[in-house]
């Protein structure tokens, strides 16, 4: 027997009872064929990058088997009978990792792109430096005047 990881999407209009009593029949039918659930997570109502069958979001399951070719060939013929399952993805690995999957690991906020995180400038200081901005560009057009002038003294 080897080791496959299956993730699959169910309809968004399934509530989340509905969708942990179809993962559950898909453990039993694995238990059925000889095979043995590893792990099971479900990730949740995520939003779908383009729509699938008029639903713009899926209910994402993941599985780890310890099961047969067979067990696998069965469980996805099943999957693509349901009218429940929008899309399904069986893969083979090598070891199951115990620690829980990279969607239910807590991100670390990160505050960059939010406009109320940005430093906040009173009036008086963008006013004074747009003054020393344009009195730099003033400053600048002034020596450029000037060497303009040098130049065509010179010739």
């Amino acid at each position: 027997m080897a080791l496959y990881e299956n993730v699959f999407i169910a309809r968004q209009d399934m509530s989340p009872a509905q969708v942990e009593t179809l993962a559950d029949d898909y453990g039993a039918l694995m238990e059925s064929l000889g095979g043995k659930v590893e792990k099971r997570e479900h990730w949740g109502l995520k939003t779908l990058a383009y729509r699938i069958k008029k639903n713009r979001k899926g209910h994402y399951v993941l599985f780890n088997f310890d099961a047969s070719g067979d067990a696998i060939a069965e469980l996805e013929r099943r999957m693509r009978l349901s009218e429940d399952v929008l899309r399904y993805l069986t893969l083979r690995i090598e070891a199951v990792d115990e620690r829980p999957s990279v969607m239910l690991q807590a991100r670390p906020r990160d505050d960059r792109g939010r406009r109320d995180a940005r430093p906040r400038r009173d009036a008086a200081e963008a006013r004074d430096g747009a003054e020393a901005r344009n009195a730099a560009e003033t400053k600048d057009e002034g020596a450029d005047r000037q060497a303009a002038a040098a130049t065509e003294a010179a010739q």
